[in-house]
């Protein structure tokens, strides 16, 4: 067959122009295309109400947390009192138990504390205030009313019923005066945060602006919080009388409450990554800590350095390794165990769901059907009925991970089954061999490299799903993932525990697909 020149083409479709030309519907069906997929992208966009879910959206607030990922903050509290203001720092704050960082500047001064205390009260007035009841004249009973009261039946007129303490209540309320006394207390606090430098004062707070901006900000416990001016667009209320949110890009944020001024100060990094504060080794450069290492003096009697400061590393209180990696290496056995389980329950099974191996359609069926029952049910839903059923932990991730996949290969491997070359089955049937010989020889060659190569496909994905399922209480890094992300503060955390399944799953996809490459040639 030769190649049609362009005049050659012409001619025949002058000749044959119906060949050539195209029906309407079909000349029309790019358009319907085109049509019918904007149609369904604005079902879509009503139905699920795109529009008001982006106006509702703080992109202020997802921004900050991404932030947060690759960076740490320092969150000094200057609490606002009467005269004065006190300072205080997160339990656990990365600068350690007393920290005073460079960017907060304190002045101090002598002020006046008011104290209310209990009043002193002399051995009468204390014996009748300090109980709860006290001796109370009796009544007479209503048409005895004689001169002696002794002399008739009585009944009390306090608290307790006939026959019990006679009393009446009294004022709980103790007698308080108010007290001075001189202490030498923080009166103004200055802290700089990105281009701002923000004046705390214990009646009102300043910030400026390096482009000139000002505000000024009043607090009191009667008025709430009050801005002189219009607030500009980096500050926020939201309420009269509430609080104000300014936002520093990157560098930070800051509240301002009626009695309280939160700072949040932000800086790129992961704060104390290998040694937390309690550490002998925490503030030391590397070539201090290569240096303590390799001493001959033992920073704990009787452990050398090293183990020292891998214990360090490990245990670290802010980032947790030793537990992170345990939970890691749960969550590969987890995605290893389940995987291998359910293919070696699948296989067995797959034979006998196959219907050019077994003839019986009954058994066919019922397998068949078992196998969608488990593939159906998604692996968090088996994950929840066996964390109800075990509890906690890795055995419930295993056992939701052997469920679903039970099922998704005994789908697959039955259908690789039925897709089989008889040639070769028939051949070793003719000479002689017995059942099980046919399938050992003439079935499980062919797709032995495929059921493997599928169960090293699986094991892949399973550390992705294992993380997933051990979120609701499966165990594994799933687990540590889920609570770090529940505190909403510790971003970072979850970055590096991202970090390290991102590393895994890199890892076991380049094992995986390596094996199967083999495989299949």
């Amino acid at each position: 067959m030769t190649d049609l020149s362009l005049s050659e083409i012409e001619a025949v479709a002058t000749r044959h122009p119906d060949l050539f030309q195209q029906g309407g519907l079909r000349r029309f069906l790019p358009v319907f295309v085109v049509a019918a997929v904007a149609a369904y992208l604005g079902y879509v966009w009503v139905f699920f109400d795109v529009s008001k879910v982006l106006d509702r959206a703080d992109w202020e607030i997802a921004g900050n947390y991404l932030a947060d990922w690759i960076a740490y903050e320092i969150r000094p509290d200057l609490h606002l009192e009467d005269g004065y203001i006190s300072v205080s720092y997160p339990r656990y704050s990365p600068l350690g138990s007393d920290p005073h960082p460079e960017w907060v500047i304190l002045e101090r001064a002598d002020v006046t504390i008011k104290e209310v205390v209990d009043a002193p009260q002399d051995a009468t007035s204390a014996q009748t205030q300090s109980g709860f009841m006290v001796n109370a004249p009796v009544v007479p009973e209503a048409g005895n009313a004689v001169a002696d009261p002794l002399a008739v039946p009585t009944k009390p007129s306090g608290f307790m019923g006939a026959g019990g303490l006679v009393g009446t209540k009294v004022d709980e309320a103790a007698p308080t005066e108010v007290q001075t006394r001189m202490s030498n207390e923080v009166v103004s606090a200055q802290v700089e945060i990105g281009d701002a430098v923000i004046s705390v004062y214990p009646d009102h707070t300043e910030i400026d602006r390096a482009n000139g901006e000002r505000l000024l900000i009043r607090t009191s416990l009667e008025n709430g919080v009050t801005a002189e001016g219009a607030l500009p667009d980096w500050a926020e209320q939201k309420e009269v009388g509430g609080k104000i949110r300014m936002f520093f890009g990157f560098a930070g944020r800051v509240e301002v409450e009626n009695d309280d001024v939160k700072v949040r100060r932000r800086f790129l990094g992961w704060e104390n990554f290998f040694f937390d504060t309690r550490s002998a080794f925490w503030g030391k450069t590397l070539g201090e800590v290569v240096q303590m290492i390799l001493s001959s003096e033992e920073i704990v009697p009787g452990k050398a350095n090293w183990q020292v400061a891998y214990s360090d590393i490990a245990n670290n209180s802010e980032w947790q390794h030793g537990d992170v990696w345990t939970k890691l290496l749960q969550t590969i056995v987890m995605a290893f165990m389940g995987t291998l389980l359910a293919s070696m329950t699948a296989f067995p099974l797959a034979f006998l769901a196959a219907r050019n191996i077994s003839p019986n359609l009954l058994l066919n069926q019922g397998l068949k059907r078992l196998f969608d029952f488990l593939r159906s049910v998604d692996m968090l839903i088996w994950a929840l009925v066996f964390t109800r059923t075990f509890g906690p932990g890795p055995l419930a991730g295993i056992s939701a991970i052997f469920f679903t996949d039970t099922g998704t290969f005994g789908k697959l491997y039955s259908e690789a089954l039925e897709n089989i070359d008889d040639k070769q089955r028939e051949g070793v049937r003719s000479v002689g061999a017995a059942p099980v010989l046919v399938q050992k020889y003439g079935v499980v060659p062919q797709v032995l490299p495929v059921f493997l190569s599928q169960a090293l496909y699986f094991w892949e994905s399973n550390t992705r799903s294992a993380t997933i399922i051990g979120a609701v209480g499966a165990g594994g890094i799933g687990l540590k993932l889920w609570e770090a992300m529940r505190t909403n503060q510790d971003w970072e955390n979850v970055a590096y525990m991202v970090v390290l399944i991102l590393i895994v799953v890199f890892v076991f996809d380049n094992i995986s697909g390596a094996l199967r490459k083999r495989l299949v040639e």
